[in-house]
């Protein structure tokens, strides 16, 4: 299984803008935009039928079907098929081969260590038995804590979170990125780059301080820039 994330933009120009800050090379096709890093690929999609969400290449996909079971109404497209879980976030699973797009770049965007994508679900356990169908398996947390991780050997990583465990701003889809206390210097970083920050979060700091952030880029697709 090959993947990539996609979101949807309002204005090319805006979107490619805001990548750039974050500091993602920016590879312009004929009709798609790709925003890249060293951690991920990123297709921007001016379509006005886009949706934030991911991309999924290479799966079986009568082994898919037949685990998918009814947890989710499948929708033809011109390319393949698609679902979305009870978080509303489309899962596009596409019939062609991927190309050299998930070719990887050199640079590592601003906002740190990327650990994958979160989704506030509203049926947590239906979710969950979405995606394990692409093979994720648990790798930490548990529904009674109020999230969990999953993850494939694939590089797809998603955490889950039960509804209103979360005290700040919930974009779903979000990336998620923790930096392991070194958020102060690079929030520093995200404002030297005028990069718009959505939400300035204090209440995990004793101090009060600003050491969590929240963006969010201009198609929706939410970026956790976090401490832990």
């Amino acid at each position: 299984m090959q993947f990539l994330y996609t979101t949807p933009t309002p204005d090319l120009e805006l979107s490619k803008s805001f990548y750039s800050s974050l500091g993602f090379e920016i590879d312009q096709r004929e009709k798609i935009c790709y925003a890249i890093s060293s951690q991920l690929v990123i297709e921007i999609n001016p379509a006005r039928t886009a949706r934030a969400g991911i991309k999924i290449y290479g799966i079986d996909q009568d082994e898919f079907f037949k685990s998918l079971n009814s947890y989710a109404n499948i929708t033809k497209t011109d390319t393949g098929f698609l679902l979305s879980d009870p978080s509303n976030v489309w899962m596009y699973f596409e019939n062609a081969a991927i190309d050299d797009i998930l070719d990887l770049g050199a640079n590592k965007e601003l906002c740190g260590n990327f650990a994958g994508m979160s989704l506030e679900s509203t049926d947590i356990q239906r979710s969950i038995n979405i995606w394990s169908c692409l093979g994720l398996k648990k790798t930490m947390g548990d529904i009674n804590q109020g999230w969990v991780a999953y993850g494939s050997d694939s590089g797809l990583n998603v955490s889950f979170m039960v509804p209103n465990v979360c005290p700040h701003l919930f974009f779903n889809p979000s990336f998620t990125y923790f930096n392991s206390g070194k958020n102060p210097e690079i929030i520093a970083k995200l404002r030297e780059a005028k990069v718009p920050i959505k939400e300035e979060i204090t209440l995990f700091n004793p101090n009060g301080e600003v050491d969590n952030v929240i963006l969010q880029d201009p198609g929706g697709f939410g970026f956790f820039v976090f401490n832990d």
